[in-house]
């Protein structure tokens, strides 16, 4: 595969990263409350394991309204420019890179993903912190600056990047749903438009895909990022799940992934048809 690198720093790359970085704040606007039952779910061991809907209603009936939107200010920032990071690297690098098209896909999108996750971490940890401050965790954190200083000051810098392993492991999630997904998008390049709904559904079937995979290492990484409080700091990945294992049995391990499915499908599907039209909005204008 010959790269050339010119194409690393483009304006067509930073139209990618900004409609992406907008995509995935729609994405997470409009199913965020479904991202809290899951977060819930997956870090609340006490707490029942319903079907979303029945989450979303207890916690309501428990909390109000808002707590289905808590630290959500910190997400969008969060997730902004994680994806502004994830495409930009993503879409430089595939038109840096030529030929090898069957595996390029899966190759760079975990490039790219490792990356985002070095750059990320700590920001999302935080974001963890801020939903379950009051919950399960004491210590309160009054936005994404706050929780990074008081995270340092009193755990050490090292622990802002707690779950990171997983993470990084995880970057096999968003690759096999670009892999997955640009296969689909190349057996309709016969189209001459693809429309919004068969973005939606093209990203939808990937992501579920991706998602079915890698759930349990999806939860460890919550539960690392939350800090177990029963557990040693220094507790892996593997000790983790085997940890889970032994208390809760193979459904602890999925504990939360019809909300995850739910969140994460959606969030996804909207976030990549918003991505491809801002995008294909902004090159047609270009000309």
């Amino acid at each position: 595969m010959a790269v050339n690198s010119k194409e690393l720093f483009s304006y067509n790359n930073l139209i990618h990263a900004v409609s992406g970085a907008v995509g995935s704040m729609v994405g997470m606007i409009v199913f965020y409350p479904l991202d809290t039952v899951r977060c819930r779910l997956q870090l609340e061991d006490k707490r029942k394991a319903r079907n979303t809907v029945a989450v979303i209603f207890d916690l309501v009936k428990e909390e109000g309204i808002g707590s289905l939107y808590k630290g959500i200010i910190p997400v969008l920032q969060s997730i902004c420019a994680s994806n502004f990071v994830y495409f930009y690297i993503y879409n430089g690098l595939k038109a840096s890179v030529k030929g090898g098209e069957g595996g390029k896909d899966l190759i760079l999108a975990s490039v790219a993903g490792a990356i985002n996750v070095l750059l990320t971490t700590p920001l999302w940890m935080v974001n963890t912190r801020i939903k379950m401050s009051g919950i399960t965790d004491a210590r309160r954190y009054t936005g994404l600056i706050d929780g990074l200083v008081k995270v340092s000051n009193t755990e050490g810098v090292p622990a802002l990047w707690a779950g990171t392993v997983p993470s990084l492991i995880l970057v096999s999630n968003p690759a096999i749903h670009m892999a997955v997904y640009q296969s689909i998008k190349r057996r309709l390049s016969w189209r001459k438009e693809i429309t919004a709904l068969t973005y939606f559904l093209m990203s939808a079937i990937a992501k579920m895909v991706a998602t079915i995979i890698t759930y349990p290492l999806q939860l460890a990484q919550a539960k690392l990022r939350h800090g177990p409080s029963d557990l040693a700091p220094n507790t892996g990945t593997i000790q983790l799940l085997i940890y889970v294992l032994k208390r809760q049995g193979v459904k602890g391990l999925y504990k939360g992934m019809e909300a995850k499915l739910l969140q994460t499908v959606l969030t996804t599907a909207l976030m990549f048809m918003t991505y491809e039209k801002i995008a294909a909005f902004v090159f047609k204008l270009m000309g």
